[in-house]
């Protein structure tokens, strides 16, 4: 009997930063995604918004797209005639949501060298933003713990599973680090802390970090002031982009430009604050030139 495959917690990232497939030899094996970490990834559950679903086939033989974003990236998850259910529930979404999925890895090699990830989605869910912090949570212990396992790999003459099983790491994790290792040329841990430690940041920021990750260099008065200064205006393009969506479909881009000028906030640093509100999930682009809130 086979049994079923954990469903990895890992951010976009990470998963779309992989271009490892492990295909199983023997009939009906798992194939796997293995990413820069290590994750040995058949299936995976994210959580995060869902920013645009589209059926790209037909009434008859539906193919329903959509993308979901977490506060690093963007998941795209896709679902046809063969996973009708998936591809019913799709349908019902109504963007912007927060959508939990639990899904496979699906991968997409168009030349030698090139392969591209996405999720074929098993469940879907929609839940609300309690869920989606609680999952980014879990997901940033999970990543720090991936680290970990790859940094002690780094520390070894010969990195083997065993070993890493030893110091306490998962078998699915050892192997995976292994063959990541063997694969992915001077892999960056460095990155990734940073990707958690900004993400943290943001989605908890009574959150004391230093006590979890030890070393992180204190904020002075002017960085704290820089920070302060940089989510006023965060928050007034959030009331620009309301103010200005008064059909629902979105502010159009011009508009938010000249609103933004009269409040002292120019075009170059509007560029950069709205780039901070996708990267958070919180705004979207629906359509070419247009923003609206989430």
């Amino acid at each position: 009997m086979i049994s079923r495959e954990v469903a990895w917690r890992v951010f976009a990232a990470e998963y779309n930063s992989s271009n490892l497939e492990v295909k199983g030899q023997e009939e009906r094996a798992p194939s796997y995604v293995v990413t820069p970490l290590g994750a040995m990834i058949n299936r995976l559950f994210v959580v995060g918004v869902v920013t645009d679903m589209e059926n790209t086939g037909t009434d008859e033989e539906p193919l329903w797209r959509g993308r979901i974003t977490d506060p690093t990236g963007t998941f795209y998850v896709s679902a046809g005639q063969y996973q009708p259910e998936a591809a019913m529930a799709m349908s019902k979404i109504q963007p912007p949501a927060f959508l939990a999925v639990v899904g496979k890895s699906r991968t997409y090699s168009p030349e030698e060298g090139t392969l591209y990830v996405s999720v074929r989605p098993e469940r879907l869910t929609v839940v609300d933003e309690r869920i989606r912090d609680y999952w980014v949570l879990e997901t940033c212990r999970a990543t720090m713990r991936r680290i970990s396992a790859v940094e002690e790999a780094l520390q070894m003459d010969a990195p083997s599973a065993e070993e890493l099983m030893k110091l306490g790491y998962p078998k699915a994790l050892s192997e995976g680090v292994v063959a990541g290792l063997s694969h992915y040329p001077d892999i960056d841990t460095s990155r990734y802390r940073t990707l958690v430690m900004d993400t943290l940041k943001y989605l908890l920021p009574e959150y004391h970090a230093e006590a979890e990750f030890p070393g992180k260099v204190e904020e002075g008065p002017e960085e704290l002031e820089e920070e302060r200064e940089d989510i006023d205006n965060e928050e007034k393009v959030l009331a620009i982009i309301d103010k200005l969506d008064k059909k629902g479909k979105g502010a159009p881009w011009d508009e938010i430009v000249d609103e933004a000028k009269k409040g002292g906030i120019g075009k170059n640093e509007l560029e950069e604050l709205t780039n901070s509100l996708l990267d958070k999930g919180l705004i979207y682009e629906p359509v070419l030139g247009k923003m609206k809130r989430i």
